[in-house]
């Protein structure tokens, strides 16, 4: 390890006090080298580095240099993971450390910026006048300082408030396979959520949907209280996997200033995709479906951190695609055991038109019990039931089998299956505040039950869409 030397200072010269302020900067900086690239991996010699520490390698010709952390060690040196292209390095690359690790700008200038998975703006609006750098690891909140789940969270989508009312500081997730609408109900929610900031995750995506997502799904208005992170999928796996860290840090920073943040990450099957990709290459042993230890353990780090704190909260609504309609693959296994409820999307509602494809029978609300009040649980139970004994019945009432008067649910269910599928169903650009969901949802509630005090009457031939 080369000695560092220091500026010799000259007590009678003029520029004195230049030279003081120049007394620790070191004159020598160590290099380590690149010994060889496998995969994703750089292995380098000679570097004194720690885990988590950012590296510049750079070419022999000195035209081409990439950063890269540490990720692992083993006898023979340093693993490093890349952060872009590494084209044109050669054994022998220069490797020079920095002296730190990940970080983000916070503040409140943030607010209607787009940033690419490291923190760095992508939106031609200039650089960030930052007030606070801070790192992208954190504790989550105490349990025992966390604030509880008490104040429901209004979204404007009536399925959600009616019948899985979130809460401010629930962490839920949104379970679908591909092109059954996610980013078109995440957008929805983005835009007419009652919240004070909205910090979204689009991780893994296809570049073409990205600006899909800003411009028609979230629009103009829900931009202006957005901070958007974006790392498409022909990024580096350790840009896909720090985008969620870095956002999560944002709505942090927003949390800690009292806000109500809802934070958006879509999707985390993709960040642990990524996950995936860096713990294979440096040589961790896969176990399900390829996935090594550690993104088990990364993921309840990664989703405890969002919640109420003294001041804010953060309510986190996490993507998670389901490989092959698998609701039962392993990253959804996982997601759901953590999260504080699940929001099940599936392919057989939009590929009938039903939008958004809600299936409220298999999503779960863990907090709505408690943070909605006895009439409105009462309705949104009724309409489940109605919604439950009419798929249990389905078949029969399709093909004309089934008849009137042998269950008095199923009876209301079919009379009132326009009525319910036009709750359940909203355009992507209608809002419906939280009292007109609950006026409309106790109407329905209350033609139940005058249908069960009506006498019976003979079944009328009626077109069922479903």
């Amino acid at each position: 390890m080369p000695e560092l030397m220091s500026a010799p200072v000259l007590a009678d010269d003029p520029a004195t006090a230049l030279l003081a302020s120049l007394a620790g900067v070191p004159q020598v900086v160590s290099y380590g080298k690149v010994t060889r690239v496998v995969g994703l991996v750089i292995e380098a010699t000679g570097l004194d580095v720690g885990l988590g520490e950012l590296c510049r390698v750079t070419s022999l010709s000195g035209d081409r240099s990439v950063l890269a952390e540490v990720v692992g060690f083993h006898e023979k040196g340093v693993l490093l993971m890349p952060l872009g292209e590494i084209d044109g390095l050669h054994p022998g690359s220069a490797v020079r450390p920095l002296g730190r690790s990940f970080g983000v700008d916070v503040g409140p200038q943030l607010l209607g910026r787009i940033l690419n998975g490291l923190g760095h703006p992508i939106d031609g609006k200039g650089k960030l006048d930052a007030t606070e750098r801070v790192p992208l690891s954190a504790e989550p909140p105490n349990p025992l300082v966390r604030e509880m789940v008490s104040e429901p969270l209004e979204t404007g989508v009536r399925a959600i408030d009616g019948c899985l009312t979130f809460g401010r500081g629930q962490r839920v997730g949104i379970f679908a396979g591909s092109g059954v609408g996610k980013s078109t109900l995440l957008g929805m929610i983005a835009r007419q959520a009652r919240a004070d900031v909205n910090v979204i995750a689009l991780l893994g995506e296809r570049g073409r949907e990205v600006r899909e997502f800003i411009e028609h799904s979230l629009g103009p208005e829900g931009l202006a209280r957005s901070v958007l992170v974006v790392a498409t999928g022909d990024q580096a796996a350790l840009v896909r996997a720090r985008g969620a860290l870095v956002a999560t840090a944002i709505a942090e920073y927003f949390r800690d200033q009292g806000k109500q943040v809802l934070l958006m990450v879509d999707s985390v099957t993709r960040v642990a995709m990524a996950w995936r990709e860096i713990g294979l290459a440096v040589g961790e042993p896969p176990t399900t479906k390829g996935y090594p230890p550690s993104v088990f353990a990364a993921l309840p780090r990664l989703l405890e951190r969002a919640g109420n704190g003294e001041t804010g909260g953060i309510t986190g609504i996490y993507t998670v695609l389901v490989d092959g309609d698998d609701f039962n693959e392993p990253v959804a296994d996982a997601a759901r055991s953590i999260l504080d409820g699940h929001v099940v999307l599936t392919r057989k509602l939009a590929a009938a038109g039903h939008f958004p494809a809600i299936d409220v029978l298999d999503s779960k609300s863990r907090v709505r019990d408690n943070i909605i009040t006895a009439d409105h649980k009462a309705a949104a139970n009724q309409l489940l039931k109605l919604e439950g004994a009419y798929r249990e019945k389905e078949d029969l009432i399709l093909v004309g089998a089934y008849q009137q008067g042998s269950d008095q649910t199923v009876d209301a269910a079919i009379a009132l299956r326009e009525q319910a599928l036009g709750f359940l169903q909203q355009p992507p650009d209608e809002a419906s505040p939280m009292a007109l969901t609950q006026n409309t949802l106790k109407h329905l509630a209350m033609q139940v039950a005058a249908r069960r005090n009506a006498p019976p009457q003979p079944m009328q031939q009626q077109m069922i869409r479903r």
